[in-house]
């Protein structure tokens, strides 16, 4: 169904604002048009497609004011109905604080977030109703709550003082998008709802197609539906750069384009004729012997969509997910579909203990190697694994198992693919990305996004939006927020914490701002959604709300602590500093949430290496059976894989994510099929004869009880047990006691647990005392060394520890314990 496209403002006047004069970054596509011009407080409004249109408040005067916008003579420009307002500035370089009221002032002009406006009707330019050509229903708006002044953060960390300049111009400039959207752009509800008025929109009386596409001379909508006849169906263009044709049903009332079909946009452009995936299109396949994609209209019968029946999980207190890619999750060298995933996998994962699920690759992309990074049709879920139905009902049948979905979602970047993605889309360099260098990724090989621009803000924040609304996604991962945030990348940069790196002229503000303005869409309209940001930078006020100041993440990936471990498995046990790691753990910003990992998809890379290959190598193909010898390396490797897993689940952050298959140590890497290549370079790069034996997951190693992988998953289901049942992850109290370098033991509490970590390759500590808060009785609750989890069984689990009086490493109670080599154990009070 198509948006009414109209606009509503916090109290139907046009703010006056200050505004940024024009330069190498054109903004002219970012703030509203006409600013000088102000409505009555009953009213709101707005630009559609090619109508100016106001529309009286809820509660206002009946009546409608239609104001022709340039398509069909006049001159483009709304009538002054209440006089004009001059602007004091046109420059967005100083700071700016608006405080006009805004939506929690309360007062009779006050739009709160649980009004809703509603349109009978929209009349283009034309004189046309657009809403009768695209919709015979009417849809309510949802208000996003304004902002509010962005000061908290100074309370929260004073240091960021010293950089208010820097931080109230960006929050100055989130408000003014906010507000220009809000005056323009029927606020950020309609505005996020791009997909209901760009690509094909049905209606009762036929498919309406439009486009973004300023820099084409000409279009013609091209497919199986007219025998690719560049003739047939000619686009028309407004003064906006939107292409647009309306295609009425076929006589029997079937309708122009049949569901399947495929369809492609052809435009004569600057740089030549060329034949383009529409931008919006929801669907793309590969043709077997073809290398380019083919956009698909999806618009199938009512009887084949699937009909979500479970309700989405609440939010748990605490995230442990797993992380996951649909194609390579088979133990079969094949890729892998929703449906088996669904079937498959999802039980496991269940099972295992964790509570969210994140999916990579989904959206679509060209090349499978690319891991789902390089994406070339951002509305399209990835045709390999199945259908959009497929994909609807994995997410439905995660929800029945209570496991929230998450999705690896990529608005960091875009394939630099020109046949089948959004790059040159128009024939320009300049469309939906910054043009010259600054547009082109040097290292990932891939276009970086404009997000200064008006219409890249609306496709993203709507593709956003389609993910949670079509699909039912309970939250995403954004890739790459690093990349985004800086003008370097992140790239040959060594953040030291220093605020100068966080705060200056390498920052790149329109990012920020952007990802301000998806997380504040997010938590608006799906307050249960959960963001999580990979961000390697440590930028201050990353993971605190928007409306403090912050850039509104719930979580951020806490990247340090794999390359931590690394760094320490590539040198000898004897120089593992016990202090060096809890500092690792431990080093987050307050009140800012992290998810932490011990490794991720990016260990298992081929070139790299997991913990497990790390610790064990070439001896985890000849001595992981239980019937079998064992060899020193395989002793170490099971004992130190599971004490890092845990320690960095207890302490290095509020939630944790493991990459499937590294539950268990995963023998081996993750190799793509693909071919040899020669760089530009000249250099030759062999390929792997297209093989899909490195590119799947051996879930029958985890599950064989004869293996010794066996027990190390065996240790992980445990600990996410451990977690679910007593929410250390997420609790307020946490004390490291003992950091004993020459002892190489860790002790630390979390919530009323116990943790006790001896790194020690060899000596082993009878009646070592250790201490807590809580006196009385401890049981043993989680022991690594058990037999059942491929250990010695040193620990006797029936034993009683009781705490005297006796302080201890500035404890007020200890108690005493037995504490094996490469051991961990966890105590809990019995009272």
């Amino acid at each position: 169904m198509a948006a009414p496209a109209f606009a509503v403002s916090a109290a139907g006047i046009a703010r006056p604002s200050a505004r940024r004069s024009s330069g190498a970054e054109p903004r002219s596509l970012l703030f509203g048009r006409n600013k000088g011009t102000r409505f009555p407080r009953n009213c709101a409004v707005g630009v559609g497609g090619s109508g100016w249109r106001v529309v009286m408040r809820a509660g206002g005067p009946s009546g409608e004011v239609m104001i022709p916008d340039g398509g069909s003579g006049g001159s483009g420009t709304p009538p002054s109905i209440e006089g004009s307002v001059q602007f004091e500035s046109d420059d967005l370089e100083v700071p700016f604080i608006d405080d006009e009221p805004s939506l929690h002032d309360g007062g009779e002009d006050t739009i709160r977030s649980s009004e809703t406006y509603q349109v009978t009707e929209e009349i283009d330019a034309e004189g046309v109703s657009r809403m009768d050509k695209e919709s015979s229903t009417v849809k309510k708006i949802r208000i996003v709550p304004q902002p509010g002044n962005g000061q908290q953060i100074y309370d929260i960390d004073p240091m960021l003082r010293d950089f208010k300049y820097h931080l109230e111009y960006r929050y100055s400039l989130y408000r003014r998008i906010r507000s220009d959207i809000d005056e323009y752009d029927g606020g950020m509800d309609v505005f996020s709802r791009g997909y209901e008025k760009f690509g094909f929109v049905r209606s009762a009386e036929g498919i309406t197609y439009r486009e973004w596409a300023p820099g084409a001379d000409s279009a013609a909508l091209v497919g199986d539906f007219n025998n690719w006849d560049p003739t047939a169906d000619h686009m028309s263009k407004n003064d906006l750069g939107i292409w647009e044709i309306f295609l009425p049903n076929n006589a029997d009332g079937s309708p122009p384009i049949p569901h399947g079909s495929r369809v492609k946009v052809r435009m004569d452009t600057p740089s030549g004729t060329k034949d383009s995936i529409p931008a919006w299109i929801k669907y793309s396949v590969q043709t077997p012997g073809d290398i380019p994609y083919n956009g698909i209209y999806y618009d199938p019968p009512e009887e084949e969509k699937y009909v979500f029946k479970h309700p989405q999980p609440k939010r748990p207190k605490s995230l442990r997910i797993y992380e996951t890619h649909v194609g390579m999750s088979s133990p079969e060298p094949k890729i892998n579909t929703y449906a088996n995933f669904r079937d498959e996998v999802l039980p496991r994962i269940k099972r295992l203990g964790y509570n969210a699920v994140q999916i990579m690759a989904i959206q679509e992309h060209s090349y499978y190697g690319s891991f789902g990074y390089h994406v070339t049709n951002f509305f399209a879920p990835s045709s390999r694994f199945g259908s959009p139905e497929d994909l609807k009902s994995l997410i439905d049948r995660a929800h029945e198992l209570g496991l929230l979905v998450l999705m690896d979602v990529v608005h960091s970047h875009a394939s630099s693919n020109t046949l089948d993605g959004l790059n040159g889309f128009d024939g320009t360099d300049t469309h939906y990305f910054h043009g010259g260098s600054r547009g082109h990724h040097w290292m990932w090989d891939s276009r970086v996004f404009n997000y200064g621009n008006k219409e890249v803000i609306r496709f993203l924040l709507s593709n956003a939006r389609w993910w949670l609304e079509e699909y039912k996604f309970d939250g995403f991962r954004f890739d790459g927020a690093t990349s985004m945030m800086y003008t370097h990348h992140g790239l040959q940069v060594t953040f030291t914490g220093s605020y100068h790196e966080y705060f200056g002229f390498a920052t790149d503000v329109d990012a920020v701002v952007y990802l301000m303005l998806v997380n504040d869409l997010i938590h608006a309209l799906y307050p249960e959604a959960v963001t999580i940001g990979e961000d390697v930078s440590g930028m201050p006020t990353f993971a605190l709300p928007v409306q403090v100041g912050g850039v509104g993440f719930d979580y951020r990936l806490h990247m340090a602590v794999a390359d931590k471990w690394i760094e320490l498995l590539k040198g000898s046990d004897e120089g593992w500093e016990m202090g060096n790691i809890v500092h690792t753990l431990t080093n987050r910003r307050w009140l800012e949430k992290c998810v932490t990992y011990a490794e991720s998809h990016d260990q298992a890379l081929v070139g790299d290496k997991t913990i497990a290959f790390w610790l064990m190598d070439k001896d985890m193909y000849d001595f992981m059976a239980l019937n079998g010898p064992s060899t020193p390396n395989i002793d170490r490797g099971i004992a130190l894989h599971k004490m890092i897993r845990l320690i960095t689940m207890a302490l290095g952050g509020e939630g944790y994510l493991n990459f499937m298959g590294n539950e268990f140590g995963h023998p081996e890497w993750i190799d793509f099929p693909r071919g040899p290549q020669v760089l530009p370079t000249g250099k030759f790069i062999p390929g792997n004869n297209n093989s899909y034996d490195k590119c799947r997951r051996r879930f029958d190693l985890g599950d064989a009880e004869f293996l010794r992988y066996h027990g190390m998953q065996q240790f992980d289901q445990a600990m996410q047990h451990l977690e679910e049942k007593y929410g250390f992850m997420t609790s307020d109290h946490q004390y490291v006691s003992r950091k004993h370098e020459e002892d190489k033991v860790i002790v630390f509490e979390k919530g009323d647990l116990v943790f006790v970590f001896n790194f020690h390759w060899s000596n082993s500590y009878f009646d070592y005392r250790v201490g807590c808060l809580k006196p009385g009785k401890y049981k043993v609750v989680l022991d690594s060394d058990a037999g059942l989890f491929g250990g010695f069984g040193r620990i006797h689990h029936t034993g009683e520890h009781f705490t005297n009086g006796c302080q201890h490493d500035n404890r007020p109670h200890s108690f005493s314990v037995y504490t094996p080599s490469r051991t961990c154990v966890v105590y809990a009070p019995m009272n």
